[in-house]
């Protein structure tokens, strides 16, 4: 294994890729913080919308390894981390390189500028992998610039794009992803599937979707209720894609408070939503194929006598692969 700058910025890809889909509205962002010898102080990341910046969580981290100074990670709040690391770093962070997937923002928003903050700091080297494309937060490589730090950008470009480009998207128009959960056999129907681990994050997904498509066989056969309760969130709209208008309203979607059921036989509706989520198997997959950009599936190591997918070809490439528990979860594009 080659340890140099392409490998730190790996691992802040691979730390961002755990939060893909949880972040919204804000891009999944990894960052790694790396010492004068080159050994690795901090791996951390964007978790969650009005949460800590990545550059801000993994500077917490090297703060406490660098000083043993344990107190910070009792603070919650953004704004407060700041203020702890600039009244008590003592250049602890001179000669320190720090290895971003998009580059620092600018901006002062629900929480501080990071350009602003790497800069009071004094960390003399910043890696970025992909520039802002969001003009109110972009330019933060600019801050860095006038405040003397060296400033690498591009690096594993393609790659931190990938895992920008939902931001991207739903900051234009739309971001569409399908979600599908499979046993190693493609079977996708009788019972439940993945594993708890799984199911907690697909409610977490939920939560921050302002659209959940579904088809309508899907609904009158399981009777679900496509809701975030997992996590205790928010249940978002459903669309059920269906040529048949009637369905029993005694079903447990059309009764979610502040729900939005929308019933149709076309995908129109989507260009009021930003962030997509749909649900289903090889109809759906076939039936959605022109409006999705990511695909997102859970497979778990069991196999079962029962449908899945079938006649349909597909190549795709994969973006990220983990393991959770007992569940492999992978984030795709297709192959075009």
């Amino acid at each position: 294994m080659v340890v140099n700058s392409k490998f730190f910025m790996s691992l802040a890809l691979k730390e961002a890729w755990k939060y893909q889909g949880l972040t919204y509205p804000n891009p999944a962002v990894g960052c790694v913080i790396v010492g004068k010898n080159n050994e690795l102080l901090a791996v951390n990341a964007h978790q969650k919308a009005g949460s800590p910046h990545a550059e801000v969580m993994a500077l917490r981290d090297a703060y406490v390894k660098l000083t043993n100074d344990s107190k910070i990670l009792s603070i919650a709040s953004s704004n407060n981390i700041h203020t702890y690391i600039l009244n008590n770093h003592n250049n602890c962070f001179k000669d320190i390189s720090l290895y971003t997937t998009l580059e620092p923002c600018s901006h002062i928003g629900e929480t501080p500028s990071c350009a602003s903050l790497i800069s009071d700091l004094r960390i003399k080297k910043v890696f970025v992998g992909f520039n802002d494309l969001n003009i109110e937060a972009s330019c933060g490589n600019d801050i860095l610039r006038k405040n003397g730090v060296e400033v690498i950008e591009s690096l594993l470009e393609r790659e931190c794009e990938e895992l920008a480009h939902p931001f991207n998207r739903w900051n234009k128009e739309k971001f569409v992803f399908f979600k599908w959960a499979q046993r190693l056999d493609g079977s996708t129907n009788d019972g439940i599937i993945s594993s708890n681990a799984s199911r907690n994050n697909v409610h977490a997904i939920r939560d921050v979707c302002d659209l959940l498509v579904i088809g309508g066989n899907t609904v009158r056969l399981d009777r679900p209720s496509l809701d975030a309760r997992l996590v205790n969130g928010k249940a978002p709209d459903i669309l059920i894609i269906s040529r048949e208008k009637d369905f029993d309203e005694t079903i447990p979607l059309f009764n979610i408070d502040g729900r939005k059921v929308i019933i149709a036989d076309n995908f129109s509706i989507l260009n009021e939503y930003k962030n997509i989520m749909i649900e289903g198997s090889s109809k759906m997959l076939k039936l959605s194929r022109e409006v999705v950009d990511y695909y997102l599936c859970y497979i778990a190591p069991t196999m079962k006598n029962s449908n899945g997918f079938d006649s349909i070809e597909e190549k795709f490439i994969i973006l990220n692969i983990r393991q959770v528990e007992r569940d492999i979860i992978m984030w795709m594009k297709r192959e075009l």
